[in-house]
């Protein structure tokens, strides 16, 4: 197919961009982070309504896309790509990263202390809601953030054969002949400073986490020079993996850490407190069921407890500032899916995995705290979070042989976050991939290098925090995105299957994957048809 080539102007407006702007930030954050602060106060109390509605209507969107005769309709006319365990590891995987192993323990403690609802903290019955509230906001309605991004995406990218994996290629429905332009090279341009600010997130959580536990397994103090060696050692791992591309690096990376992800969260279910972690797990599961309207639209405007706007619209925001990256690998590895597909199983997959994390490792979190083997509010309070994840995991048995493994998994579980922003850095900076085309390895590699030397900086002189607020603050023009990417996805919906001659368009597309195959498998189309009358 030809050598692939960058994109000149993405790829230097890109890098000197994220150079300026996180130089400015970073030298200038004294006086920066106050306002950057003040602003994201602004954005979660002011701009409450519009995340919770954007949210929700998302949701019902997607919902109606399942249902609806577009359902049908399939990203491409080739088969699947990969089987449908390793692209569901591999979408999930891309999505949460450390993230979730950090705040399925964490988050349903600092709900007990400060609840919703004013309920009072520290009882009965904030402790029947931690666990409910990390399951809604890690569930359905955030994984819809993540869905609709994807599926204008993978139409862009496979039907209309629009050969660029860029956000503003997947506008152009809307934009038109704009998506070339000035308006399109900003989109892009947010989509990789919010790329870059999620990877200050998932730094700022990862690194003293594991920092933390290694620590405690080596018996040596935390300092700047092991945490630069936990980067140096991250670095490693994602840049081998993205240079082995998406078939032979980033899907074994996805599947292996979802294999040790379920085995510990096994582990735990089954050397823990099992009945009262599943009768937990039910209880927080029915109470976000029976709750979930109100959870989606409270905004405490009476009271003004500041619960939602600190928490949910908070999650909204964050969620939706890296959503347009998250969008632009699943839907890189969604070949072959029809529509239908993609978003049930980006809201199952996503949502079951976040549920499973919750419901185990928030349960037997909740269980040390409220029999008193361990308190973990106490410890939390007085030494941070990375010192509870220790405390935590040195309850369980064998845990000589369990903080190594959280170690490992930890490692791994930002990777394959951190892969696959490296993969989708170069797709955006490249002209044009066609078929099974990926970025070049080198410039792959070169992105894997610019992420930690950036990283290796921001650590050092303390700028993490910072970045990541910005990458929350880009989340308001994101809600124009949103917008420009529905209304894009529905005009090709439109225009590509009209109502009037019902069926047939989508009949017509399943006839040509038919044909495909047949020339692909050399099997005669008669037997196919006759496989196909018989299974119906």
């Amino acid at each position: 197919m030809g050598k692939v080539k960058i994109d000149p102007t993405v790829f230097w407006s890109s890098l000197v961009v994220i150079v300026i702007a996180t130089l400015t930030l970073v030298v200038f954050r004294n006086s920066a982070e106050p306002v950057m602060n003040k602003m994201m106060t602004g954005i979660t109390y002011n701009l409450d309504w519009a995340f919770q509605f954007l949210t929700f209507g998302l949701f019902i969107l997607l919902v109606w896309l399942i249902f609806s005769k577009y359902g049908k309709v399939r990203l491409g006319e080739e088969a699947p790509e990969f089987s449908t365990f390793s692209w569901g590891a591999m979408l999930f995987c891309a999505g949460m990263g450390t993230s979730i192993m950090f705040w399925s323990m964490m988050e349903p403690m600092y709900y007990y202390m400060g609840p919703p609802f004013g309920i009072e903290p520290n009882s009965n019955q904030a402790a029947e809601w931690a666990v409910a509230y990390g399951m809604f906001h890690w569930g359905i309605s955030a994984w819809a953030l993540y869905a609709l991004p994807t599926v204008t995406i993978a139409y862009s990218f496979f039907v209309k054969k629009n050969r660029s994996l860029k956000i503003s290629t997947a506008c152009r429905g809307i934009l038109g002949k704009h998506a070339d332009g000035p308006v399109g090279k900003i989109i892009d341009i947010m989509v990789i400073w919010s790329l870059v600010g999620g990877l200050g997130t998932s730094l700022g959580l990862g690194v003293p986490m594991v920092s933390a536990v290694i620590g405690e397994i080596f018996g040596v103090q935390q300092s700047l020079q092991l945490s630069i060696i936990i980067i140096v050692i991250w670095t490693v791992i994602y840049s081998a993996s993205a240079y082995m591309g998406l078939y032979k690096g980033i899907r074994k990376l996805s599947d292996w850490n979802v294999y040790l992800a379920l085995g510990l969260a096994l582990f735990v279910l089954i050397t823990g407190p099992t009945l009262f972690i599943l009768s937990n797990f039910t209880n927080s599961f029915g109470l976000m069921l029976q709750n979930f309207a109100l959870m989606s639209f409270s905004t405490d405007p009476i009271a003004k407890g500041g619960f939602p706007q600190a928490w949910t619209v908070f999650y909204w925001a964050w969620f939706a500032a890296t959503a347009p990256f998250i969008g632009l690998f699943v839907a890189r590895i969604s070949r072959g899916r029809t529509i239908r597909e993609l978003i049930t199983h980006i809201l199952l997959w996503g949502s079951l995995g976040s549920w499973i994390y919750f419901g185990i490792f928030g349960g037997y979190t909740m269980n040390l705290q409220l029999t008193d083997k361990l308190n973990v509010i106490e410890v939390l309070n007085s030494s941070g979070g990375p010192a509870a994840i220790v405390s935590i995991l040195k309850t369980m048995p064998l845990d000589f042989l369990v903080l190594p493994f959280f170690a490992v998994l930890a490692f791994i579980f930002l990777a394959t976050s951190l892969d696959s922003a490296t993969y989708i850095l170069s797709a955006i900076a490249t002209k044009e991939l066609i078929g099974e085309q990926e970025p070049a390895r080198w410039h792959r590699m070169l992105w894997g290098a610019i992420l930690a030397i950036l990283a290796v900086s921001l650590l050092m002189i303390g700028g993490l925090k910072v970045i990541q607020t910005s990458s929350v603050i880009v989340s308001v023009p994101v809600i124009i995105l949103y917008v420009l990417l529905t209304l894009s996805l529905l005009k090709w919906l439109k225009q590509d299957y009209p109502d009037v001659p019902d069926k047939i368009a989508i009949k017509a597309q399943e006839n040509r994957v038919e044909e495909k195959l047949v020339k692909e498998s050399k099997t005669p189309k008669v037997l196919l048809k006759n496989a196909k009358e018989v299974k119906e």
